[in-house]
């Protein structure tokens, strides 16, 4: 659904991209191309436009109901609580009548500001926070500066896509002995009736009691039609006298609470009736524990800000106290549906296992919440065990289109996540968790290995039909890929049989030892058991070096790196490049390492705020993948960081000549730092 705001003339001015030197915010002036950046607390992601009071977007995390009829699963886009209208002297501010425009993205404190002048008569800024302590809830805090005297009509508006169904949009005045609560709601179905949503919003006035209803501004009603909801209140400003006030709202659904309608209004009584600065001091603290992980790289800001830009968005998109995943393009827009791939537990698990251990467990939890049905799609196709859908939503069954083959043949994802739950645990040590959630998810997968694999005549196996990593090549038989990721996750599952006092089934190791890898005569890795050298999507070979291990003779780690990257498609993801520039690292050629670096994400930075494309040749931000994959060549790259069976070590780490240092905080369980100097 795209936003019904009009499409407004653009004021073209310079470009002008500028960042602090904290490394902590990025700025943008008035630009002719723009992609905004996410404000999220890992349940809501609200859009920022490049228009006075204007958001594009907000995302519901894992909220989903069907794209059409005959269609799959699609995360919903929630009603736009985060647009205002705002008149000075009668005439609205629009992009035409203002001027020193800025917008700056605090990554420290999750706060997307934006600030400019309305014409001689105010000075206007405001600030959009998703609350990371009250999730289902953002707030606007706005300042106006009168240059002269004044007078100011502010409209909150609640705008509901045309998809829902029954609007309900309503506003009441609630009231509690003298506390009166003046609350703006709608209330609608979504798009083919799965979820009620319910959407309550109201204005607060920092400098009254906002809940006296004789002390606040009259409040007028305006329903401009069941889909754009309206609540408008005017005041006279002295030159001088800064005004400031907020308006915040709150979305639930069916998926979440049994009474939408009621809980959000919930939300929004408790941000009116909460100090504005214990609300947003409890914001803050909580993006303050965050960044007890973080990176720091000193000598090079640029290199700073990319980084956290990328970490900034795996927190934004994630909760450690939800169970939930992160899609691919996190709560940035509904690109690939909102649904969950192998992109989260190869790619963005990783890095957040390094630097917060609640997410990190979010995200395995998330599969083993969904373990039942996995089992269910195992017998439903013939197999044992556990078998993960390519793409999953809320119910854990497969959401993949039915046209696309990666649903029903890319089984790699099986191994991914087993690997991963075995990685938490490396690094956790939390038997307990291991015995409950991680085990009995690993028994179930190499079951599942062992009945997918076929024996061939000479005694080894192979895994037939499937779709790899290198999408560009479905239905083929021993992918390198699939192969050696069932091969660590049937070895890992024999660990972690022992770990836990359980005999492992002996066949596990027998499949493993045994499943091909294939070699080109002159000893390369070859991708699959017909591959001719064609381009490829993205990296599937040197996967089996990084992250895998299953290829570590350093003659054949150099002999896949040389011929392998020249055959990653332009259009491809960005994750490609950033594996190579691992194992380059790890083989101490930093040179090659900080090229291929700067090369899984530089190409893909959509102006001004570097937000990232899932291609160099796409324009479908944020892919958070993509970050994920540039903060593993930090992490494991240069970092030097491993994850084995005592834990997280630090083996070799390099630093290109590009920085001075890297700082590693608050890595593991222990909040260790490690520094590369």
């Amino acid at each position: 659904m795209k936003n019904t705001a009009c499409t407004l003339l653009i004021f073209l001015v310079s470009i002008s991209l500028h960042a602090q030197e904290d490394g902590w915010s990025i700025s943008s002036k008035k630009v002719e191309k723009y992609t905004g950046v996410v404000a999220a607390n890992g349940r809501i992601g609200i859009l920022p436009e490049d228009k006075p009071f204007k958001t594009k977007s907000i995302i519901l995390n894992n909220v989903y109901d069907k794209e059409s009829p005959l269609g799959v699963s699609r995360i919903l886009l929630g009603m736009n609580f985060a647009n205002l209208e705002v008149e000075i002297d009668e005439e609205k501010i629009t992009e035409e009548n203002v001027s020193d425009w800025v917008q700056t993205l605090n990554m420290r404190t999750a706060g997307f500001t934006t600030s400019f002048l309305f014409k001689d008569k105010a000075r206007v800024s405001y600030t959009i926070y998703a609350l990371r302590n009250v999730q289902y809830s953002a707030y606007i805090d706005i300042q106006i500066e009168p240059l002269k005297n004044i007078d100011i009509r502010a409209t909150g508006i609640i705008r509901t896509p045309d998809e829902y169904h029954s609007p309900n949009s309503t506003f009441r005045v609630l009231q509690d002995l003298e506390t009166t609560m003046p609350i703006l709601q709608t209330v609608a179905e979504s798009r083919l009736g799965r979820h009620m949503v319910g959407t309550s919003a109201t204005f607060i006035w920092h400098a009254i009691n906002s809940t006296r209803e004789h002390q606040r501004p009259e409040l007028v009603h305006e329903q401009a039609s069941a889909y754009d909801n309206r609540l408008t209140f005017g005041q006279t400003l002295k030159k001088g006298e800064t005004f400031e006030f907020a308006w915040t709202g709150a979305q639930c659904s069916t998926q979440d609470f049994e009474d939408p309608q009621t809980e959000s209004e919930r939300f929004v009584i408790f941000n009116l009736l909460t100090p504005r600065s214990d609300l947003l001091d409890q914001h803050k603290k909580l993006w303050e524990d965050l960044w007890e992980g973080d990176i720091i790289i000193e000598g090079n800001l640029q290199d700073q800000l990319d980084v956290r830009l990328a970490l900034y968005h795996l927190y934004a998109f994630s909760r450690g106290d939800s169970d939930l995943s992160i899609a691919p393009m996190g709560l940035s827009s509904q690109n690939y549906n909102g649904h969950i791939f192998w992109d989260t537990e190869l790619w963005m698990f990783p890095p957040l296992l390094m630097l917060n251990q609640d997410i990190a467990r979010s995200l395995v939890n998330y599969r083993s919440d969904r373990l039942g049905k996995a089992k269910e799609k195992a017998i439903n196709f013939g197999y044992k065990g556990a078998m993960f859908p390519w793409e999953s939503d809320d119910t854990g069954e497969e959401a993949t289109p039915a046209w696309a083959l990666t649903g029903t043949f890319e089984h790699h994802i099986t191994a991914d996540v087993a690997i991963a739950f075995w990685n938490y645990y490396r690094v956790s040590q939390n038997l307990d968790w291991l015995k409950t959630k991680g085990y009995p998810l690993m028994k179930e997968v190499a079951d599942y290995w062992v009945s997918r694999s076929t024996k061939n005549e000479d005694g080894t196996y192979s895994i037939k039909n499937v779709v790899g990593a290198n999408e560009f090549a479905p239905n083929v038989d021993d992918n390198a890929f699939t192969n050696g990721s069932a091969i660590t996750a049937l070895q890992y599952a024999t660990e972690a049989a022992k770990t836990v006092g359980e005999i492992a089934d002996p066949l596990w190791n027998e499949v493993a030892s045994k499943i091909r890898i294939l070699k080109f005569e002159d000893g390369t890795t070859k991708e699959h058991s017909t591959y001719a050298g064609e381009r490829i999507k993205q990296a599937d070979v040197n996967l089996l070096t990084y992250p895998l291990d299953v290829v570590n003779n350093e003659e054949t780690v150099l002999k896949d790196l040389m011929y392998y990257e020249p055959k990653l498609a332009e259009e491809g993801p960005a994750m490609g490049q950033s594996v190579f520039a691992v194992i380059y690292a790890r083989l101490g050629n930093t040179k090659e390492a900080y090229r291929l670096f700067r090369r899984s994400y530089e190409p893909n930075k959509r102006p001004p705020f570097g937000a990232l494309a899932e291609a160099a040749t796409s324009d479908n931000p944020y892919f958070a993948t993509g970050a994920g994959g540039m903060l593993q060549v930090v992490l494991f790259g240069f970092g030097g960081l491993n994850i084995t069976n005592e834990g997280i070590l630090q083996k070799n780490p390099v630093l290109p000549k590009e920085w001075k240092s890297l700082t590693l905080k608050g890595i593991g369980p222990r909040k260790e730092t490690f520094k590369v100097e």
